[in-house]
């Protein structure tokens, strides 16, 4: 349930519930939403997503009918997908592993920059350049064509941030995340003017407001929101729907294998300009206590799931 799945957090909202009709569930969201004198931040918002989902849940199983079919029907046959990390490949440099992976059918293989891990210290500096030759090696390892791209992690200043997409400029990433840190997303009107990388922004971010004004104004390619932090999978639609209206794609975080399986049926319902879902270490998690049949992935798509 995100960051904000707190025990008290779900009995506030699930205490407002009590009595009411599950089926009213864009009235619940507002209620639960606006229902307080504070709007919410985006902790709670991640609990409001939890409940919001499961009542999707709770509506499609009472109309036996999966949840795309409540959200009009498929618009596609699979979501394309992307890892972070791959772990089944056995190959013992971040080249090979890029390369096993687009192998594997997956669309897109996500790196990170170099340094700074546990207690050593980040050198801007250093860690621009580093950064910027290993993103050639993958580039040249995967043959360009959108087959990898990078999160830079909010780790950089915005001088050594534009350094680096500058530097990519001549290769063919499929994004570049988070280019610098997320608490003030109007730099990204400066930031826009001074790289012509593909932008992805948002994993840090809540509902549609949270995102509006760089989807408005073209300012990101691809936003990164996801559920439970929208606040729910009709949130999450609602913002594929402005992100469609700006030719802005969707490729939201991932935040656990339920969430996982609830983007299949709002991606797979929905027709954003592009949408590709990550999958940390290239496959779905498969919990114990999930069926087995939760979601439907084979040669590196997840394909909807009746």
């Amino acid at each position: 349930m995100g960051e904000g799945g707190s025990k008290d957090m779900i009995e506030q909202c699930a205490q407002m519930l009590i009595g009411e009709d599950p089926f009213r569930i864009e009235h619940l969201w507002q209620y639960l939403y606006r229902g307080m004198f504070y709007p919410p931040g985006r902790e709670k918002l991640h609990a409001l997503g939890a409940i919001e989902m499961a009542l999707w849940d709770i509506k499609g199983k009472a109309l036996n009918v999966p949840v795309y079919e409540l959200f009009g029907g498929s618009t596609r046959e699979y979501v394309e997908c992307y890892a972070t990390g791959f772990a089944a490949s056995k190959a013992t440099t971040q080249e090979g592993r890029a390369q096993d992976c687009i192998a594997a059918g997956l669309r897109t293989y996500r790196i990170g920059p170099t340094g700074g891990n546990g207690e050593e210290r980040f050198d801007f500096y250093d860690n621009a350049k580093k950064t910027i030759e290993f993103c050639r090696k993958i580039d040249a390892a995967v043959g360009g064509g959108g087959h990898w791209a990078i999160d830079l992690h909010t780790r950089f200043d915005l001088t050594e941030g534009i350094k680096i997409c500058n530097a990519l400029e001549g290769l063919e990433p499929y994004f570049v995340e988070d280019i610098v840190r997320s608490e003030n997303p109007g730099v990204y009107k400066t930031v826009r003017q001074m790289t012509k990388v593909p932008i992805a922004v948002g994993e840090q971010f809540g509902d549609r407001w949270d995102i509006n004004e760089l989807i408005e104004n073209r300012l990101i390619d691809y936003s990164r929101v996801t559920v439970p932090n929208t606040g729910g999978l009709l949130e999450f639609k609602k913002i594929c729907s402005m992100a469609e209206t700006h030719y802005v794609g969707m490729i939201p975080h991932f935040t656990g294998p339920l969430s996982t399986a609830s983007l299949v049926h709002v991606l797979g319902s929905s027709s954003p300009s592009r949408c590709l879902m990550e999958l940390a270490g290239g496959a779905p998690e498969r919990p114990a206590y999930f069926n087995d049949d939760y979601v439907n992935f084979k040669n590196g798509k997840l394909y909807l799931n009746p």
